[in-house]
């Protein structure tokens, strides 16, 4: 079997053992599930009461528990696979809130920290009724953003068969750091690294540091997930439909898996020889509702 072909199963059994993991228990022999590990943000959304307005408009916010990587370690968790998280929380109501739903939904949390000094993230988030989404972000800084180096749990990050980050936890120091230290371990134990750069614009300092600080980890990847809007930033305004665009610009030589999100339509995806377009319908009942 081809090195390609054996990280394609590899990560076929990965993802697998989320939808089925009896099923990927006994693709991979037997074996205990692989643990998903996720890094990164984690924060209170305030999500308006009425939908298709602007913040300004809202007459009214519900908190909700959010950030892109706890979101996944969350989902990974309730999809029946087994998930770890490591990040930074204020020592604070809204800190504890999360590091407990984070244990209600079956997510190692020993990776979490705790900051006595700084606030847990809060973000204001809709979907106005011209289809635009608006944020608004208090983190001055936060709690996520202080993450450092010493206070990484490496055992979990060296059992870790899949580490899953975003692009936020590199946009200042001292967490950019901790975020690529991170990322040195687990791959150095063998893990596959999933990243989902989630663009998120207005928390970067200006348009040129998202680009550089979200490309600066890209060769490093094993699985990129992107959607069209991203596609379009990183190469300059090119068309995200264009394969070759896509695959000049975007895909690099130790790339395994290429996913483009492209919202109702499902998503397409590339591996090193071939391009697949895959239409998908994915339902979980969530009690909880998590902001992505």
């Amino acid at each position: 079997m081809s090195e390609h072909c054996s990280d394609v199963k590899q990560i076929s059994i990965l993802l697998a053992e989320a939808k089925d993991p009896a099923a990927a228990s006994n693709q991979n022999g037997g074996e205990p599930k692989s643990l998903v590990v996720c890094f990164g943000e984690m924060l209170i959304d305030f999500v308006p009461t009425v939908s298709g307005v602007s913040l300004a408009e809202a007459p009214a916010f519900k908190k909700a528990p959010g950030g892109a990587p706890a979101n996944v370690a969350v989902g990974v968790s309730r999809l029946g696979g087994s998930s770890a998280f490591i990040g930074k929380l204020g020592d604070d109501e809204f800190g504890r809130m999360l590091n407990d739903i984070l244990k209600q939904n079956n997510v190692d949390n020993s990776g979490i920290r705790f900051d006595p000094d700084a606030r847990t993230a809060l973000a204001f988030v809709t979907l106005r009724a011209d289809g635009e989404r608006e944020f608004m972000f208090y983190r001055h800084p936060s709690a996520d953003m202080l993450l450092t180096e010493s206070e990484l749990k490496t055992d979990i990050l060296n059992q870790a068969k899949v580490f899953h980050y975003g692009s936020i936890s590199l946009i200042s120091e001292p967490c950019r750091s901790a975020h690529v230290a991170a990322m040195r371990i687990a791959k150095s134990s063998g893990a596959i690294l999933s990243y989902d750069p989630n663009l998120r614009l207005a928390l970067w300092p200006s348009a040129e540091a998202a680009k550089e600080g979200m490309m600066s980890i890209w060769n490093e990847a094993d699985i990129i997930k992107i959607n069209e809007d991203e596609i379009v930033f990183l190469t300059g305004g090119d068309d995200p439909n264009d394969d070759n665009v896509v695959l000049k610009k975007l895909f690099h030589p130790n790339l395994k898996l290429l996913v483009v999100t492209e919202g109702s339509a499902g998503c397409r995806y590339y591996t090193k020889v071939n391009l697949h377009h895959f239409f998908f319908f994915f339902f979980v009942s969530l009690p909880e509702r998590f902001v992505n």
